[in-house]
């Protein structure tokens, strides 16, 4: 097995060096044409192989030759072991995504659950069959078996073998990011009823096994642009070679086949051409790693180009539930009696609002019992927005909105104090919700809910302006509330009472400038500009609309994790331009190694600048440096060049700078160390 579990932690080790043998195997495997006629680069390679087994067997068979059987077949293992350095960079990129996913499946495994019957009795059965709306309940020590939302209990939750991260989460209903559980997560502590989510085989872990084993995946429009790079850079170089021994035929200048075949080898674009895929295979991990579901390669290609990002408040920048933090007493009410009153109002209003309203309440009333509340009931309803209760001893207590709550006073002739609609505006202008608290026809105080912004929101968003892209606050409040909690928040710009084609629209305008644009949303009426947008991250907790929509999704449902998601995105990207920048300036040094090797001609010696010891000598250094440069860089291209969130471009332009530089350098010490080492044996 690739995975070993410690029962005792419940972890997952990953043994590396049977990921490496899988590689290695798969390498062999993928020698043939028929699989490498996929990468332009390495196709070529295979043919000049192939050339060169000709000449291994039969060296005269294109005329004379000093070389021997033995030369010619040196040269063409090299070139062998180019393509196997190739295919194995590759495969272990692969290998080691599947270990993760294994993983997965282990810690996922069939496991004997409790089931909640209808009628309250518990049932044990296997996870493999419980089904989308069943109810379970699981326990200190417990593995969560599939995706589900909350119903009951506070526990804590080990989400190590998901995320990564080694400390427990707590989990409890009516949190937002907390009222999710994805299977395959453990509890710690205490337990939790649990509404089964997602279907048998179409769980977070699921999607990201199948994505993870998907054997062909379709090319991003940059691994396009890059192929086509190569591809070109290919084909001139293959023109340049086809046409060098005709010159040297008509000058009748003698050359050895086999060198010819060498050149043409080692000045085609490998480095790259070998690493393309396991530098995209790689960043695809750790997207699914940072327990993001990236449905498209696209997808995170593009989302190292974000310029603007348009976030819905509710659910995303904020917590999405109004929550009462305060209550205003007015004119000669006490704050006690207030909240004994919103209690009373609000114990039918099983609204998120009127639980906060309970909650709150219970800091200042300790004598209220839920047995002692004998009354008729006025629940709340969106129609009449006032939820209350008529006591039994002839309290007559309401709550609800201050328009609503107004009329109701008004119609009664009862009293209203002047500090109460100064008190009311005072709050929509901290961009909360006011709600009036009436006792027998007399407004006693106001309840003051807020949409509470979610943590440390205010120094992503700033992390963001530093990494150049825009954010844009969607929302439906009205334009004094978007205010004052894009100015809290540190928003770039804000859209008030939003509708889902303004967004649209607003979309679109900043794609027609060329602009890369990234939504984040949860509720269905972000669903249309989350398909609109080039990347869509939605929030697990959302709605499916929501989900359908997007191409990526977040089962943290953190809208900051955007900024990470850029980070890798953008390191996926550098990564690929700075060993694109080495691979073809590492060309250079080999010139002056090759050059002079091939051509014997009179001034060309002046270019052997390393004083290589012999031709032959020579050829097979480069060569070899060649080879070996595969397996060097592919730690780089697996774990990504160092980023940061600073400016991109100065970002880029010193890898460019460094790889470039470094492509200039390294080769030619290291083409003078394999040289004075292989002159040793020819």
């Amino acid at each position: 097995m690739v995975i070993a579990r410690d029962k005792r932690k419940h972890t997952i080790k990953i043994d590396y060096s049977e990921v490496a043998f899988k590689a290695f195997l798969e390498s062999i495997k993928k020698l043939s044409p028929h699989t490498l006629v996929k990468n332009p680069v390495m196709f070529l390679i295979w043919m000049c192989s192939f050339i060169g087994i000709v000449l291994s067997i039969k060296p005269n068979i294109f005329g004379p030759t000093e070389l021997s059987q033995i030369d010619n077949l040196v040269i063409t293992l090299i070139l062998i072991l180019t393509i196997f350095f190739s295919n194995m960079a590759e495969n272990i990129a692969k290998e080691m995504g599947k270990a993760q996913t294994d993983s997965l499946r282990i810690v996922h495994g069939d496991v004997e659950v409790k089931k909640i019957n209808d009628d309250g009795s518990i049932e044990y059965v296997f996870s493999s069959k419980l089904e989308k709306g069943d109810m379970i309940k699981v326990q200190e020590g417990d593995l969560i078996p599939l995706d589900g939302e909350i119903v009951e209990g506070i526990a804590t939750v080990d989400e190590s073998a998901i995320t990564g991260e080694s400390s427990v989460v707590l989990k409890e209903p009516g949190t937002d990011t907390s009222t999710s559980v994805t299977g395959g997560t453990r509890v710690v502590s205490d337990w939790l009823l649990i509404k089964i989510t997602a279907e048998q085989g179409n769980t977070y872990i699921d999607q990201m096994v199948n994505i993870a084993e998907s054997i062909e995946r379709k090319k991003t429009p940059n691994e396009i642009s890059l192929n086509a790079l190569l591809i070109a850079s290919t084909i001139s170089f293959l023109l340049v070679v086809t046409v060098i021994p005709v010159i040297l035929h008509y000058l009748h200048i003698k050359y050895e086949y086999i060198y010819i075949i060498a050149l043409l080898s080692c000045l085609a674009p490998t480095t790259i051409g070998g690493l393309v895929k396991p530098i995209t295979i790689s960043g695809f991990d750790k997207i699914n790693a940072f327990n993001v579901l990236a449905l498209t390669e696209d997808a995170i290609e593009k989302a190292g180009d974000i310029n603007v990002l348009f976030l819905d408040k509710t659910g995303t920048i904020t917590i999405g539930s109004r929550m009462a933090i305060e209550f205003i007493p007015t004119g000669h009410n006490s704050i006690q009696t207030v909240a004994k009153s919103a209690f009373l109002a609000s114990f039918y209003d099983h609204t998120p609002e009127g639980k906060s309203i309970l909650n709150l309440a219970k800091r200042y009333v300790e004598d209220v019992e839920i047995k002692k509340i004998i009354g008729k009931p006025i629940e709340f309803s969106a129609h009449t927005r006032v939820s209350g209760i008529d006591l039994e001893n002839g309290d007559i207590l309401r709550k609800g909105a201050s328009d609503a709550i107004k009329k109701i006073v008004q119609s009664k002739n009862g009293k209203i104090w002047e500090n109460t609609d100064q008190l009311v505006d005072n709050i929509a202008l901290q961009g909360g919700t006011p709600l009036l608290v009436s006792k027998n026809n007399e407004v006693i105080g106001i309840i003051h809910l807020k949409d509470i912004i979610k943590p440390i929101i205010k120094d992503k968003f700033k992390e963001l302006n530093l990494m150049g892209i825009k954010t844009v606050m969607c929302t439906g409040d009205n334009n004094l509330t978007a205010k004052v909690i894009a100015k809290e928040t540190g928003v770039n710009e804000f859209i008030a009472q939003a509708k889902p084609e303004e967004k649209i629209n607003l979309i679109r305008e900043y794609q027609s400038k060329g602009m890369i644009v990234a939504m984040s949303g949860d509720g269905t009426n972000d669903a249309p500009a989350l398909a609109q947008a080039d990347v869509a991250l939605a929030m697990n907790t959302g709605t499916v609309a929501a989900k359908e929509a997007s191409n990526m999704i977040d089962l943290d449902s953190d809208p900051t994790k955007i900024i990470e998601i850029v980070k890798i995105c953008r390191q996926l990207l550098m990564t690929k331009g700075a060993l694109t920048t080495f691979s073809i300036t590492n060309d250079i040094s080999k010139y002056f190694a090759i050059l002079p090797s091939i051509f014997p001609i009179s001034g060309l010696e002046v270019l052997n600048i390393m004083r290589l010891e012999s031709s032959h000598s020579a050829i097979i250094s480069t060569l070899i440096f060649n080879a070996i440069l595969i397996p060097c860089a592919t730690p780089i291209a697996i774990s990504g060049v160092n980023y940061s969130a600073n400016d991109p471009n100065k970002q880029l332009t010193v890898n460019l700078l460094r790889f470039g530089i470094g492509g200039l350098i390294i080769p030619f010490l290291a083409i003078k160390i394999i040289d004075l080492i292989v002159g040793r044996f020819i």
